[in-house]
């Protein structure tokens, strides 16, 4: 089993069509075409190398609507791109991996795994109309996806993937913001080009936002999906003149940086007017930002990422973004358990 990266996310939604006018109209993202299966339908939306299914439930008994009246909308499945999906199904049932009808491999929670030959979604649509007056070429790829599972199932998961997919550990921490506290293991696949950042609450400290998501959210679940790209200031102020909302630092965080990281290659008053943060790792620069979650339930959003030779993640800005995600949490109403 070779993995070699992620073909596609497909996202379980209660309107397909309402949800590819929202990627289009707020990312930049273009209707690639359309699929109509039993009980369901789809859209493809993509933009770069990241290509998003939409699939809503057209019969009661279609997975995609238990999932929404559970979850709400929410990504579902990571399709995985191998040389052989047959063989690589086989030899996941043999190291133990659980795969149901579709060849649907269990991940986390309700999120499943599928094999599936690289770009072979691509001739299966059909075209659709639809989409963004303007699509954009600003996001380029599916940069890495992060996972929140209960407390006690880090460890089991991170060994899932281990055993099951071959991946390994690339980073671990324990973050801790005032009371709050919560576990981080990042895992890669082999060759580097898929990556899941898993999130455990900490029971020992007050329950925070992975607590939340949690509640909201029903259970494990993609808490963010993080977008690449080569030019995030671009990219977030032409998102942000398309109405996306992001995530507010303070402004003391951008009083320290040079001292903290040096002179990096975004001018410092750049990444304070955009409330980029930045971090650094042995072998470079990386560069974030997140944006506002739009979910009625307030659990999913979407993170822009770019990367200056950085391979992991920065310590200072896993912090930074759980203090930004407690202020909104702090200041926005009780998240609805609708869709």
């Amino acid at each position: 089993m070779h993995v070699h990266t992620i073909d596609h996310v497909e996202f379980h939604v209660g309107d397909a069509d309402d949800a590819a006018a929202t990627f289009c109209a707020d990312y930049g993202f273009r209707v690639r075409g359309g699929l109509t299966g039993p009980g369901s339908r789809s859209v493809l939306v993509t933009q770069g190398a990241i290509r998003v299914l939409l699939t809503e439930a057209t019969d009661a008994g279609h997975p995609a609507a238990a999932y929404v009246a559970r979850h709400g909308d929410g990504l579902a499945t990571i399709a995985l791109a191998v040389d052989d999906p047959d063989a690589a199904t086989a030899e996941a049932v043999r190291l133990g991996a659980v795969v149901g009808p579709g060849g649907r491999m269990g991940g986390f929670g309700d999120v499943a795994h599928t094999f599936v030959r690289a770009d072979a979604l691509l001739g299966r649509v059909e075209p659709v109309d639809g989409g963004a007056d303007s699509p954009l070429e600003l996001l380029e790829t599916i940069d890495h996806v992060a996972v929140c599972v209960p407390a006690g199932e880090l460890l089991s998961t991170v060994a899932h993937y281990e055993r099951v997919l071959g991946f390994g550990q690339v980073f671990t921490e324990h973050i801790q913001v005032g009371s709050q506290a919560m576990n981080s293991i990042v895992v890669q696949s082999p060759n580097g080009q898929v990556t899941l950042t898993l999130l455990e609450p900490d029971t020992t400290a007050r329950p925070g936002q992975i607590d939340a998501f949690l509640a909201a959210h029903e259970g494990a679940g993609v808490q963010h999906l993080a977008f690449g790209t080569a030019d995030i200031a671009t990219a977030v102020r032409t998102l942000a003149g398309r109405g996306v909302r992001f995530l507010s630092t303070p402004g003391a965080y951008y009083d320290e940086l040079e001292r903290r990281v040096g002179r990096v290659a975004v001018p410092v008053d750049v990444l304070r007017e955009l409330n980029i943060l930045v971090d650094q790792d042995t072998e470079g620069e990386l560069f974030q930002i997140f944006a506002q979650s739009t979910h009625p339930r307030r659990t999913l959003f979407f993170e822009l990422i770019e990367r200056l030779g950085a391979l992991t993640f920065g310590s200072a800005n896993i912090k930074a973004l759980y203090e930004a995600v407690e202020r909104e949490r702090a200041a926005a109403p009780t998240p609805t358990a609708t869709r």
